[in-house]
């Protein structure tokens, strides 16, 4: 039986996604895409993650929305995730952190893209995942 992590990255940067992925998976993670909030939804239904890394902006539906569908439902308090995103808007990264918060789960962590390294978000990961 295979006992990989589970990571979702919601980002419609398709380079971002990419780059993500290979370095979650050289990392001994299974790793899942999705371009949006839609997909996000569809997927972690499916594959019932155990982080996801989530962006506020993208199209369809927003990393805001996903986050607060996600929360709808109970089975879904057990995930963890991990903000990544451009907004600099301190609003928009309180709400979002807020809706990422349950009751298990106090701590949050949010990175903005142009701010962090690959490593450091793998290492937030591991470090959230007990791995």
């Amino acid at each position: 039986m295979d006992n990989k992590k589970i990571i979702l990255i919601t980002e419609d940067e398709v380079k971002l996604r990419s780059i993500l992925r290979n370095k979650l998976e050289a990392s001994g993670f299974t790793v899942f895409e999705a371009k949006n909030g839609e997909e996000g939804l569809e997927i972690t239904e499916r594959e019932n993650p155990d982080l996801i890394l989530v962006d506020i902006v993208m199209p369809k539906m927003d990393g805001i929305e996903m986050l607060k569908k996600l929360r709808e439902n109970e089975k879904n308090n057990k995930i963890k995730f991990i903000i990544l995103t451009n907004v600099d808007s301190t609003e928009k990264i309180a709400e979002a952190m807020r809706i990422a918060q349950t009751a298990n789960d106090l701590s949050f962590e949010y990175f903005i893209k142009t701010d962090v390294k690959l490593e450091d978000i793998v290492k937030k990961i591991s470090e959230k995942l007990l791995v």
